[in-house]
């Protein structure tokens, strides 16, 4: 489990710090709008800007939701349960937690 938590423990900080440029580039996007004019309906740059916030905000929402998988297998390393499925209680099999490391189950159970 070693592995597995130092492998976590990377792919956390990874998108801790993707989550601090995607907000870090809304911030920038809110406050280049803010002493503007623009009105996002009517004006051609408008639109494009509205877009680029929802964008950055979807793609922010994605990396928290992202970090709480990740935080939460983080947990089921910590209390032993890492691998097996939470629906029947099987083993995860190995080639599924390495394509996706924060499974919480088999292949043969649907998630939650």
């Amino acid at each position: 489990m070693v592995g597995t938590r130092d492998a976590l423990e990377d792919d956390r900080r990874v998108t801790l710090d993707r989550l601090a440029a995607l907000t870090g580039d809304f911030d920038r996007i809110v406050e280049a709008s803010r002493d503007s004019n623009a009105d996002d309906e009517h004006d051609p740059e408008g639109a494009t800007i509205a877009f680029e916030r929802s964008q950055v905000d979807a793609l922010a929402q994605q990396a928290r939701a992202h970090l709480d998988e990740v935080d939460a297998a983080l947990a089921r390393v910590d209390d032993g349960t890492y691998g097996r499925c939470e629906r029947c209680g099987g083993e995860i099999a190995a080639a599924r937690l390495d394509a996706r490391p924060t499974a919480r189950t088999c292949v043969t159970c649907p998630p939650r």
